[in-house]
């Protein structure tokens, strides 16, 4: 859990900005939920001196990467960093293509806990891809400072298949999600939230404790804001939906990580981001990735098994409009008695019920716990 820099920022990521945001963390409440990590995407680069070693911009840097790294350790938080898996980075940076020992020595220097490792400019085969990744992962793992793994070649290789052999922690699953609900017929790319879910979801056999299927970032608070986020028809989507992402994600286990500004926060995102009810079903030490067990154009049903014995159920309104739904409990797997039901929205226990019937918004996700009465 954490922010990441590229949609407020893209390549334009500064020292300053990161600084108050992560003051912002912590002001907020945010990196006591849960939000520890703080990572720098693409741009931060500053070319390699006559030895080959990386460096930070120092421009954007001027107190270069370990003193940032301090400063967020100083305050509880973890620092995430930037590569990509070929000789240039997707926005044209030095890449670590032949560099995996060095880079990896210089980031376990300055104090770095993560790497995101992109594959722009990479070729397509998933073999070189899988000795690619390794590669960085046995460097990472030698350099005598842990840091984690996250594998972003976007799904197109079905990285849940090879990504913890090859030493990854995580893996993104899709390609980029934008500000918008879903992909519409007369757009070619920019993925939605519908379009991300519809491929994470069917992927719960693959995820674990220490194997995450990565859905990319939440975009709560974005609002259509121009930039990266805004390209490929992200327009920007209502509360509702961002609350229903948060809720998804939630429940399939994927990294949380924001997006939006923290300095400048409204209520209703701050209360999307900080919903602490559904934050534990995200990280509950079972770390099982919810089973969606009802999928049609109108609905889906997501169960998932909590590690106290309770299970976490959200039901999800595909629609575009407003309307009713009634489950009855017994048709759901393990679920075959009465059970206490707990709105993760309302912070409320409605009852003891064998079921559950209301009515939702368009696109609206309602998250319930359930608890054997």
């Amino acid at each position: 859990m954490g922010w990441m820099s590229w949609n407020l920022l893209a390549d334009k990521v500064n020292e300053q900005d990161l600084t108050e945001m992560a003051e912002a963390l912590v002001e907020s409440g945010m990196a006591r939920a849960g939000y520890t990590y703080l990572f720098i995407d693409d741009g931060w680069q500053g070319g390699r001196d006559s030895l080959g070693n990386l460096l930070a911009d120092p421009v954007k840097f001027p107190s270069g990467m370990k003193a940032l790294a301090d400063h967020l350790h100083a305050r509880g938080l973890k620092l995430g960093i930037y590569s990509d898996a070929a000789p240039l980075t997707c926005a044209g940076y030095a890449g670590s293509l032949g560099f995996e020992e060095k880079d990896a020595r210089t980031f376990a220097a300055w104090g770095i806990d993560f790497l995101k490792y992109d594959y722009c400019h990479a070729p397509e085969i998933a073999d070189t891809a899988q000795v690619r990744y390794k590669a960085m992962a046995d460097a990472l793992r030698a350099s005598g400072r842990d840091i984690l793994l996250g594998i972003c070649e976007w799904g197109q290789r079905k990285p849940w298949l090879w990504g913890a052999q090859a030493g990854g922690q995580l893996w993104r699953t899709t390609l980029d999600i934008r500000d918008k609900w879903k992909r519409r017929p007369d757009e070619t790319w920019g993925e939605g939230i519908l379009d991300i879910l519809d491929v994470n979801a069917t992927l719960d056999a693959y995820a674990g404790p220490g194997r995450w299927n990565d859905a990319d970032m939440l975009i709560a608070g974005l609002y259509g804001k121009p930039g990266p986020s805004g390209d490929g028809g992200g327009t920007g989507c209502t509360d509702v939906e961002y609350r229903s992402q948060f809720s998804l994600w939630a429940m399939m286990n994927a990294p949380l990580y924001a997006s939006n500004d923290l300095r400048q926060m409204n209520e209703a995102t701050r209360a999307t981001l900080m919903n602490e009810e559904v934050i534990a079903l995200d990280q509950d030490p079972s770390g099982k990735q919810a089973a969606r067990l009802l999928h049609n154009e109108q609905w889906d049903v997501f169960l998932k098994p909590l590690a106290n014995g309770d299970h976490a159920l959200a039901i999800l309104n595909r629609s575009d409009v407003e309307q009713p739904f009634e489950l009855s409990f017994s048709g759901l797997g393990p679920l075959n008695d009465a059970y206490e039901i707990r709105d993760l929205w309302q912070h409320a226990v409605l009852g003891v019920a064998k079921g559950w019937k209301g009515t939702f918004q368009p696109h609206e996700t309602k998250v319930f716990r359930l608890r054997k009465a």
